[in-house]
């Protein structure tokens, strides 16, 4: 089992562009989103994100697939801001009362969080896993940061083979979920037997990359260049972003 790389997979633009700069830019992109509060400089990140994605030609089904699914969990601030926050009162159900402020503020989250999941997934999804790590590696995380990041994905699926497998053999031998205490200790054996292998398999791989000489780094023979289209990315980038900063 492998996990889904779909969008790095492309000739586009943002495809050819220099990793270290995709990661800058996402980055600088969502600090500055992130901390917008007018809304025109929101509207202009969110309009700088669909651009940016459609730079990207990315599959637009799997794209408002991943897009839904993030906006799940932003529903749940819908259900309990605009109650929360004082203001003009426009809804009275029963004791609770929507005010406008609120409704104002989630509007303005939700924006913001869709601008950034946007432009992360144009930018950062449109690069394997691994080429990603070295472009930590290059602009200078720490190591242990890195060589996390890259074993987390690149074991994450095994652990889930190991899940898989002992649900299974639960299920085999007679095994059915219900709303009872057995239930909830059959559960809690599961977690622990799978964070016994978890840990295993760790020490097995560990052991492994020692025997062949690991230092706690990996040497990457393949470097980046900046190019052309880099340059002017960059330049029309940060144009974007002081616009984005100074609107009003």
């Amino acid at each position: 089992m492998n996990i889904n790389e779909g969008f790095s997979e492309g000739r586009s633009i943002i495809h050819r562009l220099d990793p270290r700069v995709r990661i800058l830019s996402a980055f600088a992109f969502s600090l500055v989103v992130s901390v917008s509060s007018r809304p025109l400089p929101v509207l202009l990140g969110l309009i700088t994100a669909l651009i940016i994605t459609a730079l990207a030609r990315l599959q637009v089904k799997k794209f408002l697939t991943r897009i839904l699914y993030a906006n799940i969990f932003i529903l749940f601030l819908w259900l309990f801001l605009p109650f929360t926050i004082k203001g003009e009162v426009l809804i009275h159900i029963g004791p609770l009362d929507i005010s406008l402020e609120g409704l104002i503020y989630c509007l303005r989250l939700t924006i913001k969080s869709n601008a950034i999941i946007t432009v992360l997934i144009a930018l950062t999804a449109t690069m394997p896993v691994f080429t990603m790590g070295r472009a930590m590696g290059a602009l200078g995380l720490p190591s242990k940061i890195v060589n996390l990041f890259i074993f987390s994905y690149r074991y994450i699926h095994t652990i889930l083979n190991e899940y898989r497998k002992l649900k299974e053999a639960m299920e085999i031998r007679g095994f059915r979920p219900g709303t009872n205490l057995h239930t909830y200790r059959s559960y809690a054996y599961l977690a622990g037997m799978l964070i016994v292998k978890s840990h295993d398999r760790a020490e097995r791989v560990h052991s492994a990359m020692l025997c062949r000489g690991f230092q706690g780094r990996f040497y990457d023979l393949t470097g980046f260049d900046i190019t052309g289209e880099d340059f002017i990315f960059i330049i029309i980038f940060l144009f974007t972003l002081t616009a984005i900063i100074f609107a009003r």
